[in-house]
Formats: C-alpha cells, structure tokens, sequence
C-alpha cells in the first residue's frame, strides 16, 4: 500500500490535485467554526442538545445533517450545508425528462451541460434564501426556545443579514466543490457530503466507549463489553463488504457485432459485453425516501406536542417512532424505496434508445432480433435486477434501525453500519479509486488494485 501511494505521489499532476482537494476540504471543515452573527451560540446548543435528545426530532436532525453535509446543532455559516445545491440538482434532472427543453439541453453535450449548470446556481440562491430566512425566522420566533437570537439583533434587518449570510456559505461550498471537479480529485459534492459524515465518525465513536470511559470497564455484560464490541466492528466489516459487492455487481449482457467486409478485410463478428448495474439507481432511493418520510415524522412529532393526549398521535407516534424505529416506519421506508429504485431507473436507464444504438452500430443481442424485441429482454433484465438492488438497498436501509433497537445503542452510532451514510462512503471511496486509477492507466502506471503495482 505505501508502494502505491509513493508511486501516485510521484506524479506532479496527481500529487497537485490531492493537494488542492486536501486544502479544499480543510476550508470546508473550517467553516463549520466560523459562527452565525447575532445568535446567542450557547443557548443556542443547550437548546438543540435538548432536541437531539427527543427521539423523532433528534434523528430527523440527524438525518438533515447527513444528506446536507452540515451540522444543524452549529449555528455556523455553513449552516444550510449543501442541501440546497443537491436540491436543485435534482429537480433539474427530473425536470430533463419531462420538459423539453431541457431534455434538448441534455442531447448538447458540453455545452447544454454547462447552460443547465448555470440554471443550477440560480436556482441554488432561490432555495438558499427561503431555506435561511425560514430557518433564521424561526429561530428569532421562538418556537424552538427563548433567547436564541441577541435580543439588540432580533430585528428584520438583522434576520436578513443572517439569511445573506447563510445563503453565502452554501454558495462557498458550491464553489467548492465545483473547484474539487475541476482542479482536485472525485467529483466534488460527494467528498463533501463524504467528509461530513467521516466527521461523525470520532464522536459516534467516543459515544460507543463513553460507558467504559466512565469506569464501566469492558468486561463481559458491561455496556460497552467485548461481547457488544465485537460483534459490532465483524458487523461492520460484513456490511461494508456486502455495500462494496453489490455496488460493483453487474450483470453481463452477451452482446454480437456483425461481421462488416472492408475490401479483403472482414471486420467485427466480436463477442462484447453490456454491463448493466444491479444498484443502478445508487444511492438516490434511500435519499428520496427518508427525505419524505421526515415530513410525517415532523409532523407527528411537532402534532403530538400540542395534543400530548390524543389517542390517534400516540399510536403513530409509537407506530413511527418519529425517526425510524417503528414497525410502520420501516414498511413504508421499505415500500418507498423499492418504488424510487424503479423510478430512478426509469429515468437514468431507457432501453429503448439502447436498442436503438445497437442496432445502428450492427451489433445484437445473441437469440433476440434486433428493435423491440431486444428493448423488451433488456427492459425485462432490468425489471429483475432492480428488485434485487432494491431489496439490498432495503436492507441497508433498515440496518441501523435493527442494531440500534437490538444491542441498545444510539441511532447515531448505529448509523454507520447501513443507511445512506453508509452507501455514501462506500461510492464516494470507490469512485475515488476508479478516478486515480484512470489517471494511473494514462501513464502506464499500474492501477491501485492490480497485484503487479510496485
């Protein structure tokens, strides 16, 4: 291994491109000391410790903070995360099929790229500036607690310097992340989010050990006990090999060029391969799902704080838990993301046009003819795997609900055993690997993970 990172060191234009990611990232992470003006900072985090110590409240927060790269118990400049940016990424992807113009947008390569970009950052500072002055409004209401805005600064001018404020950091980490795509290494978003959740990782830590810190020892029966601690890290070993598996798994479609005679020449009658991804719809389910699922565990949560007696918001409260840990919860997390997953994979796969390609370049799949007939096995090959990347995705989902409720641990700790944060990492890592092995092949290096690099 320290072969390896000699060798990729070695490279002027790699070990440049690590730097600036490096320099990159430690201003992200430096961000997060930077405080929001005119918030009284220590209220401010008595009160969401007392949040994140409610159950539905405190894993929706959680939740917000993993798939937005921030920290919503920091009143910071960075505050908003970079939410807003993936938020509007989206829509616009979604909007690329069903509105026309931007589907045309798509069809332009480079160019339309760039002008759906540019649509992006606009559409970033609309969302940025409702996102904040929202959250900063809220704040000064007192509806989350007294005190948690200066009293000489809780005025509408103030609250719209706030908002500019908030709205500027998540520009700055837009801008960042843009830079990491165009100077650094690994597309720059998601080494944000990925470094957010990393960032977890030490305190989630130091909250597993906390009991045998305390003098509880590590003893067999204790709450932090050999006997709870191992199983945990061959647990985590085992999911993350399960993540790295099914994120590389593929299934091999047999593909058969026909043959082409150029003057004495007889060209193609090659037998190639179309990979088609198991888990072709990533991460995006588990996102869409907990993402709207929050909004009924708020709602409950926020329902039965008002009518603490109401029968009907205590048994959804029990069902839903508020953040996950109910039986209910869990069925329409399941339910939802199987959806997404054919959903996504409706958008991002067409196997219309699939055929369409291989049949213009005289190529077909051995046994079907070529047209509909071969956008019918390759929709139906589809169709299959999906369910199976559905259900793993599923599965991963539902993991640290199962660990936290089985070995009495926090939801936050056992986070990192599945869920998004998981998948996050896990892809993130493993597209990083691919960049710098591409990079690696361009100058006859050896890549990574091939045995013969030295």
């Amino acid at each position: 291994m320290l072969s390896r990172l000699r060798m990729i060191l070695a490279i002027p234009e790699l070990r440049q491109k690590f730097v600036i990611t490096l320099i990159l990232l430690a201003v992200y992470r430096m961000g997060f000391s930077i405080p929001l003006p005119f918030v009284n900072q220590e209220e401010f985090a008595a009160t969401f410790k007392k949040l994140q110590q409610q159950q539905g409240i405190g894993q929706v927060m959680q939740a917000v903070a993993l798939l937005s790269a921030s920290r919503l118990g920091n009143a910071t400049i960075f505050g908003l995360g970079i939410m807003p940016y993936i938020s509007a990424s989206i829509i616009f992807q979604l909007l690329g099929q069903v509105y026309p113009p931007l589907e045309q947008l798509q069809k332009e390569g480079e160019s339309g790229r760039k002008k759906i970009n540019e649509y992006t950052r606009y559409a970033t500072v609309l969302i940025c500036l409702g996102q904040s002055y929202f959250w900063i409004n809220m704040l000064a209401s007192g509806r989350l607690g007294g005190g948690l805005i200066l009293e000489d600064y809780n005025t509408f001018f103030f609250q719209i310097i706030a908002t500019i404020t908030m709205t500027a950091g998540t520009l700055l980490l837009m801008w960042i992340g843009e830079q990491i795509d165009e100077y650094g290494v690994g597309n720059g978003i998601s080494l944000l989010i990925m470094a957010g959740i990393l960032a977890q990782m030490p305190a989630a830590g130091l909250e597993l050990l906390r009991p045998a810190l305390n003098g509880g020892g590590i003893g067999l029966g204790t709450a932090a006990g050999i006997d709870k601690l191992m199983p945990l890290a061959v647990l985590f070993v085992a999911v993350v090999l399960a993540v790295i598996a099914i994120t590389q798994a593929q299934r091999r479609i047999p593909i058969q060029s026909a043959k082409h005679v150029r003057g004495r020449r007889v060209l193609g009658g090659q037998m190639q391969f179309l990979p088609l991804r198991v888990n072709q719809a990533g991460v995006m389910p588990i996102i869409f799902a907990s993402s709207l699922l929050m909004i009924p565990a708020a709602a409950i949560t926020w329902s039965r704080s008002l009518f603490p007696e109401n029968a009907v918001l205590v048994t959804l409260d029990s069902a839903f838990n508020g953040g996950g840990r109910g039986l209910l919860y869990n069925l329409f997390y399941v339910a939802l993301i199987y959806f997404f997953c054919y959903f996504w994979t409706s958008i991002t796969f067409n196997p219309k046009d699939m055929a369409e390609n291989l049949k213009d370049y005289g190529s077909f799949v051995p046994g079907y003819r070529p047209g509909s007939h071969t956008e019918k096995y390759l929709d139906q090959v589809m169709v299959r795997i999906t369910y199976v990347g559905a259900g793993f995705l599923a599965l991963i989902a539902i993991t640290p609900t199962v660990i936290a409720s089985s070995m009495d641990i926090s939801y936050m700790v056992a986070s990192f055993y599945g869920g998004t944060g998981l998948l996050i990492v896990v892809s993130v890592a493993l597209d990083l690997v691919q960049k710098i092995d591409s990079h690696l092949v361009m100058r006859n290096k050896p890549g990574l993970l091939d045995s013969d690099a030295s």
